[in-house]
């Protein structure tokens, strides 16, 4: 059974800063990707930022610059740094985990939540 454990959530003035993690485990297949998501009341869930296994880094535009994501390839575990926190960045944060499947199958966490707020 695949489980992302999400940590790092939490409440934070403007321009402060966060760091997310999620670890992943119980899963057999290949890592295409891991990332993360948000979904802010009344909107769609939207991608943050996504590390392929090979190729480039996908942030968005909204976050280039104040977010950064990394990974612990040994350790299955995805990190979101965000600093310069804005009040629009207020969201549940969930990770994904893209595994390699006909063509890919997607993971995700329970979520966290992030308040940008003073």
């Amino acid at each position: 059974q695949v489980q992302l454990a999400e940590s790092g959530g939490g409440l934070v003035q403007p321009g402060g800063s966060l760091r997310l993690s999620c670890v992943a485990s119980g899963f057999h297949s290949s890592i295409v990707s891991m990332g993360w998501y948000r979904q802010a009341p009344g909107h769609q869930r939207e991608l943050v930022a996504s590390m392929p296994s090979g190729g480039n880094t996908n942030v968005a535009d909204s976050v280039k610059g104040r977010f950064t994501i990394s990974r612990d390839n040994a350790k299955n575990t995805v990190y979101l740094e965000m600093n310069s926190l804005k009040p629009e960045d207020t969201a549940v944060y969930y990770c994904n985990l893209r595994v390699s499947s006909i063509p890919w199958y997607d993971h995700w966490g329970q979520g966290t939540q992030v308040t940008v707020s003073s």
